[in-house]
C-alpha cells in the first residue's frame, strides 16, 4: 500500500472490488496517525482515541463479514511506540507513514453478522 494511505479506506475498496464477502485479513506496517476504539460493555459503546506519531504496525488481524447486506471490515491492531510500549484496540483509520503490506484470506463462503443488542456488537449470525 501506497505511503500515507487510509488503511481502513484502502482495505475497504479493496473488498468491495474484489468482491470479497468474507476471509481473513493480517499485515504489517509503520503509521504516522492511527484512531483506535475500545469497546466499553457497560454502555454498549466505544470509546475513540487518536494517536499522532510515528508508529510501528506489528500486527492488524480482522475479518471480513457481511453486515445489513455490505461487505464489512472488522480490524484490530497492535502498534508500537519509539519507547517500544504498545497500544492496541479496534481499529477505526490509520495513515500509513512508510508501509503497510497485507494478505488477505478469501472464504469460498458467506459470513454473516448480525447486531447483538444485549452486548451491542456485531457477532456471527450461523442462521443466516
Amino acid at each position: 500500500m501506497k505511503n500515507q494511505s487510509n488503511i481502513v479506506e484502502a482495505l475497504t475498496d479493496f473488498i468491495k472490488t474484489q468482491h470479497i464477502l468474507s476471509g481473513e485479513v493480517t499485515g504489517i506496517g509503520a503509521v504516522d496517525e492511527a484512531t483506535l476504539q475500545f469497546f466499553v460493555p457497560s454502555a454498549k459503546k466505544y470509546v475513540d482515541k487518536t494517536f499522532q506519531e510515528q508508529m510501528e504496525v506489528s500486527n492488524i488481524s480482522g475479518n471480513v463479514a457481511v453486515i445489513d447486506g455490505e461487505s464489512t471490515l472488522h480490524l484490530h491492531i497492535t502498534l508500537g511506540r519509539e519507547d517500544y510500549t504498545a497500544l492496541a484496540g479496534h481499529l477505526l483509520e490509520a495513515r500509513i507513514h512508510g508501509a503497510g503490506e497485507f494478505i488477505f484470506y478469501p472464504l469460498n463462503t458467506r459470513v454473516v453478522k448480525t447486531k447483538d443488542h444485549k452486548t451491542g456488537i456485531n457477532l456471527y449470525d450461523f442462521e443466516k
